[in-house]
């Protein structure tokens, strides 16, 4: 099967952990070791987050715009996976791909920033960072992060690129924290624009561009749930997209996970998967996460 994964921040830097080198390596290399039984069987293309790196990058580098922030994420992460990767897979080939991904310059996501990158605050210190450099900050869970506009995906320009790799074999890792934002001028030429793409729609886009006969979208929660927060939350093994989409999620977590999911199944008649990182395999083949299919019902 041809199948695209996309990795949660969380399979790279851990919420509060140290963002050092070595405990991104790590995680990475517990991600890899998820993900190889899936590459030996499988045409296989994987995603991944980005929020925690390009928001660290922006502290350190604020005269970079995020499309090059972007894009440095994009070989940083895409490097530790396909080292990891191919050193559980010494046969395959994998290759990291930096991907631009166009967006809709009157996307109305550019007046409504809303996804959080970077590092959580105290409400005291997130008032303070939003004075001292001009961001847009709100509230995440328990703490505070800086938010961006997430315009909406509409065309992943290296496509062909990514088909041409699969086709011969190759691992690709691509279109990682979304993909860099890019729109189009006047006169047709593409220039990068202040934004982070959600990764869960970029690789819904990705993966029905590409025809794939799966998509799973891995995070630290081990199902969609019902209720979620509450004494009567309850695990959701296999739905259909239609009903999923009757039920009620977070717009900032699970909300794109269930709408890319939703509308790759609608699309390709493949089955999606939700769910976390270590029961990847057992996800595929339907025995835990939640899985999204037609014939679910």
């Amino acid at each position: 099967m041809r199948i695209v994964i996309a990795l949660g921040g969380n399979a790279l830097l851990r919420r509060g952990e140290n963002p050092t080198a070595a405990n991104q390596r790590h995680n990475v290399r517990i991600a890899a070791a998820a993900l190889a039984p899936i590459a030996r069987r499988h045409e296989l293309v994987i995603s991944h987050g980005n929020g925690p790196q390009v928001g660290l990058l922006a502290l350190q580098g604020a005269s970079y715009p995020l499309d090059i922030l972007d894009a440095e994420t994009e070989g940083m992460i895409g490097y530790l996976i396909e080292q990891e990767l191919g050193n559980l897979l010494p046969d395959r080939r994998c290759a990291t791909l930096l991907t631009q991904i166009e967006v809709d310059p009157n996307d109305p996501a550019f007046g409504h920033p809303d996804k959080p990158i970077g590092p959580v605050y105290s409400e005291i210190e997130a008032q303070k960072v939003a004075q001292e450099r001009d961001w847009s900050i709100a509230r995440d869970g328990a703490h505070f992060r800086r938010v961006v506009p997430s315009p909406g995906p509409q065309r992943i320009f290296e496509l062909s690129v990514i088909e041409l790799l699969v086709s011969q074999g190759v691992v690709v890792i691509c279109a990682g924290g979304g993909g860099i934002p890019v729109v189009r001028r006047e006169d047709g030429s593409l220039i990068g624009v202040e934004a982070v793409i959600d990764k869960d729609l970029a690789s819904g886009l990705l993966a029905r561009e590409l025809q794939a006969d799966a998509l799973l979208l891995l995070t630290d929660v081990d199902a969609v749930y019902r209720d979620w927060g509450t004494p009567h939350a309850c695990a959701i093994r296999r739905i259909t997209p239609q009903a999923l989409r009757e039920l009620c999620f977070a717009p900032g977590s699970m909300g794109p996970k269930v709408r890319a999911a939703c509308e790759f199944v609608e699309q390709t008649g493949g089955m999606a998967g939700i769910g976390q990182l270590s029961d990847a395999l057992a996800i595929l083949d339907g025995k835990a996460g939640t899985v999204i299919a037609m014939d679910a019902a």
